[in-house]
């Protein structure tokens, strides 16, 4: 599929559920990032709303805005003809997504002050910055099950741009990161969700991965942890996708890390991801029925990958500080900053 196609928007003001679009990337050699968010909620009772969300990652610094409007005022669609993109205007801030890349810039206000971005990326070329999707199967986006859906259009993206909170402004100039849309009825009970992009000193991009565990609701029952991993590695992608051999699936979430060994058709990974809790924001997900989450989000995570193919050499992956690194879980562990 296109990026513009995975982009569209899926859900509506009159139907209960949640929609994510957000972007984040990374300064290289650095434990700086920015992570942006366009989110709609339809709650069970009363008019859906509309929230842009911005949050910054500076060292031991960080800060987090949250903006809602009515869904009414905000404008989410799909283009027209062979250059379509995705439109995204909420809460003053606009988007546009498409099929090499994208456009964002807004400002929001806060208790952390003010923040402004004006901001562009591209795809990066070739096989890295192909759309992943994490599901065994296309289908399964469009099928009633599982409920909660996740696509990657930009798995790699560069960008650049600029971003000014308070006296501080960020230039950014080929920073590396990533583009990814997810919705679903609700949010899942429990998840750790994790991404990042390899580099080699030079600043060339060597490899990525994206992968997730977490409980989901089927029919009033909450499952055990299941996990989902894909893997790119000079030309090659390796799935770890097969829903049903959770007995070849070993996650482990113990807040601030999460790690997870998996067997499949192509090998064995193991993937560990640990953040510093002075280094990550704490965000309220609320829920349709007005139930909320707690989303402990770090973009400056360590990680380290490694992959045993059936086929060939193995090979291992590290990175400092430049893994984006999420948990939904039903307490805070840090003060809720918005």
């Amino acid at each position: 599929m296109t990026p513009v196609h995975d982009n569209r928007p899926r859900q509506h003001p009159e139907r209960p559920g949640v929609e994510s679009w957000f972007l984040r990337a990374n300064l290289p050699g650095e434990a700086r990032s920015f992570w942006l968010k366009i989110t709609t909620l339809g709650p069970t009772q009363g008019p859906g709303v509309a929230e842009a969300w911005c949050s910054l990652f500076d060292g031991d610094q960080t800060a987090a805005w949250r903006v809602s409007v009515p869904w009414a005022s905000a404008s989410l669609g799909v283009g027209q003809g062979p250059a379509a993109a995705v439109t995204l205007r909420a809460a003053g801030c606009v988007w546009t997504l498409g099929e090499g890349g994208g456009t964002t810039e807004g400002a929001l206000e806060g208790e952390a002050g003010r923040v402004s971005w004006k901001l562009r990326f591209r795809r990066h070329e070739g096989h890295f910055g192909e759309p992943l999707c994490l599901l065994p199967s296309r289908r399964l986006v469009d099928a009633p099950l599982p409920r909660s859906k996740l696509l990657t259009p930009f798995p790699v993206a560069h960008f650049s741009g600029t971003l000014t909170w308070g006296d501080t402004q960020w230039e950014i100039e080929d920073w590396i990161g990533m583009q990814g849309h997810n919705w679903q009825d609700a949010h899942a009970p429990e998840y750790a969700w994790g991404q990042c992009v390899f580099t080699a000193p030079q600043g060339e991009v060597i490899g990525m991965v994206e992968g997730a565990t977490g409980r989901i609701r089927i029919g009033g029952m909450t499952t055990p942890r299941i996990s989902l991993l894909g893997v790119r590695y000079r030309e090659h992608t390796y799935r770890f996708d097969t829903l049903v051999d959770l007995w070849r699936q070993h996650p482990t979430i113990d807040f601030p890390a999460w790690s997870v060994r998996m067997r499949g058709a192509e090998g064995d990974v193991y993937l560990a991801m640990r953040g510093a809790a002075q280094r990550m924001v704490c965000l309220g997900y609320d829920n349709p029925d007005g139930t909320r989450r707690y989303c402990h989000n770090s973009k400056t995570a360590a990680v380290t990958l490694r992959v045993q193919p059936v086929r060939g050499d193995g090979f291992e992956l590290t990175s400092r500080d430049t893994g984006a690194l999420e948990f939904l879980l039903p307490q805070a562990h840090i003060e809720p900053v918005v």
